[in-house]
């Protein structure tokens, strides 16, 4: 049995005379025309929407944003590769009208216009919410490691260049005896020359002067790293190991698994970031008053407080950070708090009342003691401290006892974090193969990450709506 014949390459084919033939009506190209085309550019920020009157002409940001949009909805980041496809990518033909840009100036457009892509992302959101494709109920936030553009050779804490120092001022000392050792033996013994011993520790000095400078400057700036390639990424656990990184923040409403808000740090904990993302979610979403859930690395009371003040329900499980918890001693939690009287109630019975009002790390904490200690049959369990065991609380704190009870009581809520905020960082990193940035520098990563969003948010519309109904809500 013969294989299915392909068309000989030398025959004649009548192709479509317009372009426009190409594209079907439900080709989400027609959208991406669309959606750019009712966009108000110059109030987004971008750079010569209005063209100049003089001079040679360029080309227009609308048409740079299409090749974007377009790019990163289909894995296609670069701009060199971007510049190859606007020759032999017929939706892009179509869509950009047949102009092809060389790299140069494509790269330059995503490098010039951080804050313009974040406004793009944030219209797309309010077209979303004009949708009805936001629930509004319940927000799910999390973080995840996007590497920078830095290799981790070129990143550097003091610990590290106290290390490369150690290596360095040990091996020059090495050297040194083995000088010396030449001098007082005859000459001619085995081992390298005196001269090649001077130049490998005049080599050694030179490598390692840039290290003292490099230590210097932490020390002046307090910096707790310094990056050479890109400043502002910083050294971080991911995937087990260090890496250098960005953390970047997302808040995914439950609906739809759409993002409502999104942000780059390059603070690699997570502990300031929820209500500021909590908030911009909140405004994005028309003031709506959601429960908010994130995982036990977001446990700040302060951030709890703001998100409870702008009418949010965060949900954050409380890390176990005592000490006692591993030497086997009663915790926190082992003491009940009655407020009626301002005390706590140990395991023995006995009543921890309030000393005095301190203030740290700009939290008020009250202080709780008792003089039952001495005798107590429970002390070896309780405390080693000769003062007896010592409490503090938080003026704040019933706010954190009060969502430990809504967790309890609602722990499904709760249960659903990981499907919403892992789904999107999965589908960037794996799907997209957008787990690392292109640019450098924490403004124009920023204006990056949004394009990634965008794009994310793209895709689940696209196949929750289609094309054509996307194009209807636009006309």
């Amino acid at each position: 049995m013969a294989y299915i014949p392909g068309v000989d390459r030398t025959q004649a084919v009548l192709l479509p005379e317009l372009l426009d033939d190409y594209v079907r009506a439900d080709n989400p190209v027609r959208f991406l025309d669309a959606f750019v085309a009712q966009l108000d550019l110059g109030a987004l920020g971008f750079q010569r929407a209005v063209p100049a009157e003089t001079g040679r002409p360029g080309y227009a940001p609308g048409d740079l944003l299409r090749l974007y949009l377009y790019g990163y909805l289909h894995r296609i980041r670069s701009s060199r590769r971007l510049e190859q496809a606007t020759h032999r990518n017929v939706e892009l033909l179509w869509l950009r009208r047949r102009l092809a840009p060389d790299c140069k100036t494509i790269a330059d457009f995503r490098r010039d216009h951080p804050q313009a892509l974040k406004g793009v992302g944030r219209e797309f959101i309010l077209l979303c919410k004009q949708l009805d494709l936001f629930g509004g109920e319940l927000l799910a936030i999390d973080g995840s490691k996007f590497r920078a553009v830095n290799a981790r050779d070129r990143s550097y804490t003091p610990a590290r260049l106290a290390t490369l120092q150690r290596d360095i001022d040990r091996t020059i000392t090495r050297y040194l005896r083995e000088l010396e050792r030449q001098d007082e033996a005859e000459a001619g013994t085995e081992g390298p020359s005196a001269d090649a011993l001077r130049e490998k520790i005049a080599a050694l000095q030179r490598r390692r002067a840039p290290y003292a400078a490099l230590q210097q400057e932490l020390a002046t700036t307090g910096a707790t790293a310094l990056s050479l390639t890109d400043p502002d990424s910083r050294p971080m656990l991911s995937g087990g190991r260090i890496e250098v990184c960005y953390n970047v923040q997302t808040a995914v409403d439950a609906k739809h698994k759409l993002i409502a808000a999104e942000t780059v740090t390059n603070a690699a904990g997570d502990r300031d970031q929820l209500s500021p993302l909590a908030t911009a979610a909140q405004e994005v979403l028309g003031g709506a008053t959601p429960v908010v859930v994130a995982d036990r690395g977001y446990y700040h009371g302060a951030e709890i407080k703001t998100c409870l003040e702008a009418g949010l329900t965060p949900l954050v499980p409380r890390p176990i950070t005592s000490a006692n918890e591993a030497r086997g001693l009663f915790t926190k939690d082992d003491f009940v708090y009655e407020p009626a009287q301002d005390v706590y109630r140990c395991p023995a019975g006995e009543m921890l009342t309030y000393r005095t009002t301190t203030v740290e790390l700009g939290r008020t904490i009250k202080n709780y003691r008792t003089r039952a200690c001495t005798g107590c049959a429970l002390r070896s369990r309780c405390t080693s401290n000769k003062e007896g065991r010592k409490l503090t609380r938080w003026v704040d704190e019933h706010l954190l006892e009060e969502m430990a009870a809504h967790l309890r009581r609602a722990p499904e809520l709760f249960r659903q974090r990981k499907a919403l905020s892992e789904h999107p960082y999965g589908t960037m990193k794996r799907g997209m193969d957008q787990g690392y940035f292109l640019l450098k520098g924490l403004q124009r990563v920023r204006g990056e990450f949004s394009l990634t969003v965008l794009a994310y948010n793209l895709k689940r519309v696209l196949n929750l709506l289609g094309t054509p109904r996307l194009l209807d809500a636009l006309a």
